[in-house]
């Protein structure tokens, strides 16, 4: 995952600009340590800090176009950069290795009409010398980051965090996901616009768990695409460990000969951190010996955790109280990661906002209210999960990929599936959430894993975590201070003491407006949107997000016999044991809950 900086149309010369430039450039260096490109000329000047994954001897940016005039600055990787090559009318000469490069030869076969051709993730800037333009463009979901603000002087900043720019912007924003920029017509055009971003469209097409299962392992094959060694993200749920399974599967061919030659690195490495004995390090260690990955567990102690919160809020760049929490142990285990010498995981992110796993969906009404949820979900993930996932291993020079978000899987999911398939509890025939991809990928994981409650990630590395940092913020924050919380904050106002202390610590790092504007607030239950609260009148008297504080929403959906006759297992966690006792054969009409 590579950092991306340019300064366009500046005030001086890209010579005058171009030290000052540098240092901006150098606080991106975490996210490509392995080599920096620079292009300046006239007023202009595109920075690259790379990480090498694709292209790895010759894929150095920025890259150019045969005659020198088209200029590209890339973070991200093109997963389907060899189909489009073979597509092109007049495809010229390649320069390089770089799944980027067709990115070139795209604009020039197409204008910036192209984007919508790409499958990967991505944050591009294309410097056009000849026709005096440039062009900036996101991935549909916003999986690289990208921002973009003007200084004092008119000139165009554009970069892939907020702190290479925010002391030199006189304003600055998120560049929109789904979005290109063009300078010569000075608009935004949405290149990225599927018939799921209307919250009232909803399929009604039958279920085909078979397609679901073979667009999901499609997505993945398409995401091994990579030349340096590589593994997973490993929680003991259910999404990381269906993306393990299936990469577990087609790890030993090479993705980029279509599977003609034996992979570089064809054993698969899986990772899971957690305080000692917490519920992920377990399950984890379940997953890991099922799929015989060779398997890392770290463990991180309460004090590493709280002293490690300042530096993650300074490399997230939110102060968003989920996302903080989820990201330290995030953080910490990207570290280790790294000295392994890997630098690229795949990671589960986005599978409960495609299907519905969070546990208040159980109190879902109905299949409109599932799919506009599912679509406000979707549509925000670049503030939350998205953002957490990039930047967490970005931070230590390793790169997240997401299969569950690829474009042509996501797309299927959300135009194809009915949202009254992906109902759950009382409103959903009793079902277990994400009933649908549980069924489809039976047999690829244990028992107690596929269908094992869902867990937010700052639960499942240990519950004495979260409820650690609500009592340090206690110890930092008075009551008084939470009294004039409205008055130093009117900007989203921090409800909590935990909220407030974190708050603190961005505004800390990040004290311009423009900053504290780029993260959303309102009210949330278990990362609900402020919408989803309408449907239980219970959940305005929560005021955490954890997804503990709607765990007995679940425990609701199940009374003790239909819960005796459905729950095809239980698995009972303690420090030392791990049992598991199976009651009976898993019904095929009903969904079931796992214990712990």
């Amino acid at each position: 995952m590579c950092g991306i900086l340019a300064v366009l149309n500046a005030h001086k010369t890209a010579e005058e600009i171009r030290p000052e430039v540098l240092k901006h450039s150098r606080r991106l260096r975490h996210r490509g340590p392995d080599w920096s490109g620079v292009y300046a000329k006239g007023h202009n000047i595109l920075c690259h800090e790379r990480l090498a994954i694709v292209g790895v001897d010759d894929g150095a940016q920025p890259l150019y176009s045969e005659d020198k005039s088209i200029i590209l600055c890339v973070n991200g990787e093109i997963y389907n950069h060899k189909q489009l090559k073979k597509q092109l009318k007049n495809p010229g000469n390649f320069l390089t290795e770089s799944d980027c490069e067709i990115i070139i030869h795209l604009y020039k076969e197409h204008g910036p009409d192209f984007v919508h051709l790409l499958n990967g993730i991505f944050a591009f800037i294309l410097l056009d010398e000849a026709k005096g333009l440039f062009m900036v463009s996101r991935d549909h979901m916003g999986i690289c980051p990208l921002y973009w603000g003007r200084d004092a002087s008119g000139g165009v900043w554009v970069a892939s965090e907020l702190k290479s720019i925010n002391d030199v912007c006189v304003t600055f924003e998120d560049f929109p996901p789904g979005y290109y920029y063009t300078s010569d017509a000075d608009k935004k055009v949405k290149w990225y616009n599927p018939q799921w971003h209307d919250e009232s469209y909803a399929s009604t097409a039958p279920l085909d768990l078979d397609r679901l299962r073979h667009e999901l392992e499609e997505a993945v094959r398409r995401q091994l695409m990579c030349d340096v060694p590589y593994g997973v993200l490993l929680s003991g749920g259910l999404d990381s460990s269906l993306i393990a399974s299936i990469a577990s599967r087609i790890c030993s061919k090479r993705i980029e000969d279509e599977g003609q030659s034996s992979a570089w690195w064809p054993q698969l490495h899986s990772f899971s951190v957690g305080l000692k004995g917490s519920p992920d390090l377990k399950m984890a260690r379940v997953v890991a010996d099922y799929l015989k990955t060779v398997h890392h567990e770290f463990t991180f102690t309460i004090e590493e955790g709280l002293d490690a919160i300042s530096d993650v809020i300074y490399h997230l760049e939110t102060y968003d109280v989920t996302t903080i929490r989820a990201a330290t142990p995030m953080y910490l285990m990207s570290r280790k990661i790294k000295c392994l010498g890997v630098k690229m995981v795949l990671s589960g992110e986005g599978s409960d906002e495609i299907f519905g796993g969070y546990l208040y969906f159980h109190k879902c009404p109905n299949r409109e209210e599932m799919q506009a949820e599912n679509v406000r979900k979707l549509k925000m993930l670049y503030k939350f999960d998205c953002l957490r996932a990039n930047k967490c291993t970005a931070a230590w020079g390793v790169e997240a990929r997401v299969p569950f978000l690829d474009v042509e899987f996501l797309d299927y999911v959300m135009n194809t599936i009915d949202p009254k398939d992906k109902m759950c509890g009382l409103n959903g025939d009793n079902r277990m959430e994400k009933w649908i991809v549980r069924k489809a990928f039976e047999g690829y994981l244990p028992h107690e894993i596929l269908w094992r409650q869902k867990e937010q990630f700052s639960d499942g590395v240990g519950y004495g975590w979260i409820d650690s940092i609500k009592a340090h913020a206690e110890k930092m924050v008075s009551d008084r201070d939470m009294a004039n919380a409205k008055h130093r904050f009117p900007y989203n106002t921090p409800p909590t003491k935990e909220a407030f202390y974190i708050r603190s610590v961005f505004e800390h790092h990040f004290p311009q407006a423009s900053a504290r504007e780029c993260v959303p607030g309102g009210p949330s239950v278990a990362c609900s949107t402020p919408a989803a609260l309408r449907w239980d009148a219970s959940f305005k008297q929560y005021a955490d997000c954890s997804g503990r504080s709607v765990a007995g929403v679940h425990n609701a959906a199940y009374d003790d016999s239909h819960r005796e006759k459905t729950q095809g297992v239980k698995v009972h966690l303690d420090d030392s044991t791990l049992e598991t006792v199976a009651i009976s054969a898993l019904p095929d009409t009903v969904g079931v809950k796992t214990s712990s």
